[in-house]
């Protein structure tokens, strides 16, 4: 039985299922020598398969965390020559991509690897992936706007999930505040803070998964234990075969 085309791809580790869709439907991929379209399936036995002229063969899984810095790109490459998180693991031994995004000028724990199905996985709001962040918010924050940040925020593209907040401290009028959230939009946590009421001033992603990347100074990456690919295997339902609502 055949794999689904960007399925296989992304196994492959050309970038996450969504990435791959997007060589597909920009032509950039062919079988056997016919330029694909998006949906086909492949048999990866017996179909010669390539992305820009070059054949996409399955490659061993790799896991990496990052302690990514404030002032770098989130992405493969960059049209600007800015600096980007793929030069930061220089040395990890096969292609990843970053899983989901952090803003330029924010900091903390970023994930990378070149599972396609497990990135697709841990960004897919069914699976519900805790994201732990540090924010200082401007002003003196209480918890009624922190009740909201629980129950959800209106935004301009939708109502937020529920998600957990808490008050660590104040200090020199500014709140922090620890917040998990499972959602993957844009600039998710700088826009509900600012709609009830407290820009951010400063960002740092604790956690993903129940991975962090505390103990790694700015700019330092490791592999991931086995244990924490385990719990992430484990959380986004590739133990038990769950799959994602398309």
């Amino acid at each position: 039985m055949g794999v689904r085309l960007q399925k296989y791809l992304a196994e492959c580790g050309a970038g996450s299922r969504r990435r791959c869709e997007d060589f597909i439907t920009a032509g950039r991929v062919t079988i056997n020598g016919t330029v694909a379209t998006l949906g086909q399936s492949v048999e990866p036995d017996s179909d010669q398969i390539s992305l820009d002229g070059a054949p996409v063969l399955r490659n061993s899984k790799v896991y990496v965390v990052l302690n990514k810095p404030k002032g770098v790109i989130t992405t493969a490459q960059d049209t600007h020559d800015r600096r980007t998180v793929i030069d930061l693991v220089e040395g990890v031994r096969d292609r990843v991509f970053p899983v989901g995004r952090l803003d330029f000028d924010v900091a903390g724990t970023l994930l990378l690897t070149n599972d396609g199905e497990l990135s697709h996985r841990l960004t897919h709001p069914s699976f519900g992936v805790d994201k732990v962040y540090l924010a200082w918010v401007e002003g003196r924050a209480t918890h009624v706007a922190v009740q909201k940040l629980c129950a959800g925020v209106d935004l301009d593209d939708g109502r937020t999930a529920p998600a957990k907040a808490a008050i660590l401290k104040h200090e020199r009028g500014a709140t922090l505040i620890r917040l998990v959230v499972h959602e993957g939009r844009k600039r998710l946590i700088k826009r509900m803070c600012a709609a009830v009421g407290h820009p951010v001033r400063d960002l740092y992603r604790v956690a993903f998964g129940g991975v962090s990347a505390d103990e790694l100074r700015p700019g330092e990456w490791r592999y991931l234990r086995t244990e924490e690919i385990v719990r992430l295997q484990k959380i986004t339902g590739l133990a038990n075969g769950a799959r994602p609502e398309n």
